[in-house]
């Protein structure tokens, strides 16, 4: 991975769902949080009043690269800004306990995924949440993206007909065997490969087609998934994660899903939808631009098939201020702390809203430990489907 900050072109910096103004404040400096800020330079109006990491070198690099001020500890960088949305980007490790922290300082957290790393933690921070009367949300947030609800529009226009099947892949390549070493941040944090396969992929990255399917069709029913280490001495301490998984996603109201993820597989981010009339498809779940199409069903010589040339799916532009690509990605992470802040603006239901925070981190969690036995699980959690988008409506 590896990349530079370009310049974001005034059209879309105007574009719609760029209205949000506001404080944040970054705990935790490492390599997403330099994510966040390439993102940020798209977004006027959001200003980051301070940052704090445990690891004093990594801070002061990342400050004095993205000229921001550093805070010597949790309850400076709260106290310092006390109306401030706080981005928690620390180790997943650390997720619980330092949102917890945060919540019980009376602030809105916005978490990166996953909200914890147990399904019994991410619920004691929902009710503390509840409890105060905060928002609690979690990445990733590209279900706000255009590519995302260009297939919700298509979905609930009708152009495919029906959905009646899913197939989702989430596949990253033999990352094992990638020049990870080398993959740094502009601030200079590297690829935290340990963290990211004692997390695993799948606590890593099924929520980027989770959180687009649970947009669409709400709360998942019933997952039945399998997942297992196939790829033993990985560089770094263990134990580690599953590095593939497989899971078939039952909806309360929504088409079957088969959801896949692996840093084993050839690389694929694409989704097909299935529906009476033929198939909605993606390729590129990191691509907030990412082009959708759609392909009807068609007899040709008594041969059953799609179109072989699909037609484009537009939206009507502008959409959101979107984020020149840079490594395996061109994602705008500064759309789920936009959308917190405009609801807070607002006073209105966050679309990122701490309900679906909960549940996102559930079937993720049943996924990654299900294991050879686990079989079917029945969710306990659940959540409403996600508004549209004002430009997509």
């Amino acid at each position: 991975m590896g990349g530079t900050v370009k310049p974001i072109s005034a059209q879309a910096a105007a574009g719609a769902g760029s209205g949000a103004a506001g404080q944040i404040v970054l705990l935790g400096c490492g390599f997403v949080a330099d994510l966040y800020m390439r993102a940020l330079q798209a977004m006027p109006g959001i200003k980051v009043a301070g940052v704090w990491d445990s690891d004093a070198a990594r801070l002061a690099a990342f400050c004095s690269h993205w000229n921001l001020t550093a805070r010597d500890g949790l309850d400076t960088l709260l106290a310092q800004a006390p109306d401030a949305l706080v981005l928690n980007l620390t180790n997943p490790s650390a997720h619980f306990e330092t949102s917890k922290a945060c919540l019980e300082a009376g602030r809105h957290v916005y978490s990166e995924k996953p909200l914890a790393m147990t399904v019994e933690d991410a619920k004691a921070l929902h009710r503390l949440a509840a409890n105060k009367g905060l928002m609690l949300a979690s990445a990733p947030c590209s279900a706000l993206g255009e590519a995302a609800q260009t297939i919700g529009h298509a979905l609930r226009t009708g152009i495919a007909g029906t959905p009646r099947l899913i197939y989702a892949e989430l596949d990253d390549g033999f990352i094992p065997q990638a020049a990870y070493d080398k993959w740094l941040t502009e601030s200079g944090a590297p690829w935290p490969y340990e963290d990211e396969f004692r997390v695993g992929c799948t606590l890593e990255h099924a929520g980027y087609y989770l959180t687009w399917l649970i947009s669409w069709f709400g709360p998942v029913r019933t997952v039945v998934a399998a997942s297992a280490e196939t790829i033993p001495d990985k560089q770094g301490t263990g134990p580690f994660a599953p590095d593939f998984s497989t899971a078939t996603l039952f909806f309360e109201n929504g088409p079957v899903t088969r959801l896949t993820c692996s840093i084993v597989a050839p690389h694929d981010h694409g989704i097909r939808i299935v529906g009476d009339k033929g198939v909605l498809s993606c390729k590129a779940a990191w691509d907030n631009a990412a082009k959708v199409r759609f392909a009807r069903r068609i007899t040709l010589r008594r041969r059953l098939m799609e179109h072989p040339f699909p037609r484009p799916i537009r939206l009507k532009q502008p959409t959101h201020p979107k984020v020149k690509r840079w490594g395996a990605a061109a994602m705008n992470f500064m759309l789920g702390p936009a959308e917190v802040l405009e609801a807070l603006r607002d006073n209105r239901p966050c679309r990122m809203s701490n309900d679906f925070a909960l549940h996102l981190t559930e079937v993720t969690l049943a996924i990654q430990n299900a294991g050879e036995t686990r079989g079917a699980q029945r969710m306990t959690t659940t959540c409403d489907p996600m508004e549209p988008m004002p430009w997509a409506k």
